[in-house]
């Protein structure tokens, strides 16, 4: 008997479409940007990973009108009337940041809490975690990872130690304080942190009270949307190469940042996944430590610095900057399944002579078209590079593609010949509007 495989398209039920948007690089592409554009095109906007150390800013409006916001927790769609907005259960949350997210938002007469929904699964960050973190990169010496010190790894070391404390454990304080008060206890004893325990638990048998109504099962709710023909985007959190599998380990978050994470973050299987968009930065850049092939230690590296505005939104710290990496991106595209690509920043770019694409990398005279897993090895290879000539032109009022100057145009299908996936979405600007559609 022959077997028939029956895809979506052959039910007679029209269900919904999910996109998923991913870094490409090592994270601040400017996600929260083409998030915030798509969103009014979708009826559900996701997070599945990651915590507070994720930082997506999004400019609405121009000039001295232009109103700034920077998320940490939230994701950025929330802007958007109408749209609900799910933290799945990959992700790890902090509450206090949370609520001040929100009532910031409120103070701009968003509100953001009564289109918020919270997965029961979710994993909770406590200020000790935050503790931790800073002693624990503080012992590493010369060797530490540069983290941003909001708790994440001492977070997901609770969940996969299988200690940690969930949402749905907020529903039942009496289960809250007994699980708390273990986990606080042995912070204080491994770490020799102060905790005000009592404190801690009063604090969040009141949160509770406002939170209650909005954490649920948001994998039941967003794939009975999907039955129902709704439409979902969700939104990547650092970059590919920050994944905890994939990426320059020891040098990357402690979630999975990828396709698969954003499946299992959010409890939405593969093959409901629509499309993938990866968004590359016109050059590159990276916060701490870690090998990078491409790096400016000069005075082009300060220029992309300063002209891109590279400072993380998290910490504030500079980034630092390098000419475009192919084979970076190209190996997110292999990892992910990304078929469409946002080339941010490009307005950046402009007063370069000359602009360079790392194609592939070298040693001893063997060619590398992959980001190898011994970072010792990644560290002694040297980038091989295709040179361009740059522009002078400003570009951030262009909205057509055959508008732009010849060498920029000449840069993007260079990029996108290398790349081997079409560049979709041009950045020529930070603000809301300031994309071209391909």
């Amino acid at each position: 008997m022959k077997l028939k495989i029956t895809s979506a398209s052959d039910t007679k039920t029209k269900l919904g479409q999910v996109i998923f948007i991913v870094g490409s690089q090592w994270g601040d592409e400017g996600k929260g940007k083409l998030v915030d554009a798509l969103s009014e095109h979708y009826d559900f906007i996701g997070r599945a990973s990651g915590g507070a150390n994720a930082g997506h800013t999004v400019c609405v409006g121009r000039g001295g009108e232009a109103e700034r916001y920077i998320f940490h927790l939230l994701p950025s769609g929330i802007l958007h009337e109408n749209k609900i907005a799910i933290i799945g259960n990959g992700a790890v949350i902090h509450l206090p940041t949370l609520l001040d997210e929100v009532r910031a938002l409120e103070e701009k007469g968003l509100d953001a809490l009564g289109r918020l929904r919270i997965s029961d699964r979710a994993h909770l960050i406590f200020d000790y975690h935050k503790d931790i973190d800073e002693i624990q990169e503080r012992r590493k010496g010369e060797q530490k990872i540069g983290t941003t010190k909001q708790g994440i790894g001492p977070a997901y070391s609770d969940k996969i130690s299988r200690r940690g404390i969930r949402m749905v454990d907020l529903l039942d304080q009496h289960r809250f304080a007994e699980k708390f008060r273990k986990n606080a206890e042995l912070a204080q004893k491994e770490f020799g942190i102060q905790i005000n325990i009592e404190s801690e638990i009063n604090f969040y048998k009141d949160v509770i009270e406002l939170l209650e109504p909005i954490i649920l099962n948001t994998t039941e709710l967003l794939n009975k949307a999907y039955q129902d023909g709704k439409s979902i985007l969700i939104e990547g959190v650092q970059g590919t190469h920050l994944d905890i599998d994939m990426g320059t380990y020891p040098y990357v978050t402690s979630s999975n940042t990828t396709s698969g994470g954003a499946c299992t973050g959010l409890g939405i299987s593969p093959n409901k996944i629509n499309s993938i968009i990866g968004i590359a930065k016109a050059y590159t850049t990276r916060v701490g430590g870690g090998p990078f092939p491409t790096e400016l230690a000069n005075i082009e590296g300060d220029m992309l610095r300063e002209q891109g505005g590279e400072y993380g939104a998290t910490t504030g710290r500079p980034r630092r900057c390098g000419w475009f990496d192919a084979v970076l991106v190209k190996n997110a595209i292999t990892i992910n399944g990304i078929n469409s690509i946002n080339l941010t920043k490009l307005d950046v770019l402009r007063g370069f002579k000359s602009i360079k694409i790392a194609t592939h990398y070298t040693l001893n005279g063997q060619d590398y078209d992959f980001v190898p897993a011994d970072l010792d090895e990644l560290e002694s290879l040297k980038a091989s590079y295709i040179e361009m000539p740059g522009w002078d032109e400003d570009i951030s009022q262009i909205r057509d593609f055959e508008k732009l100057p010849t060498n920029a145009k000449n840069y993007i299908l260079k990029v996108e010949e290398v790349l081997g996936v079409p560049i979709n979405f041009i950045g020529v600007g930070v603000h809301r509007n300031e994309t071209i559609y391909r």
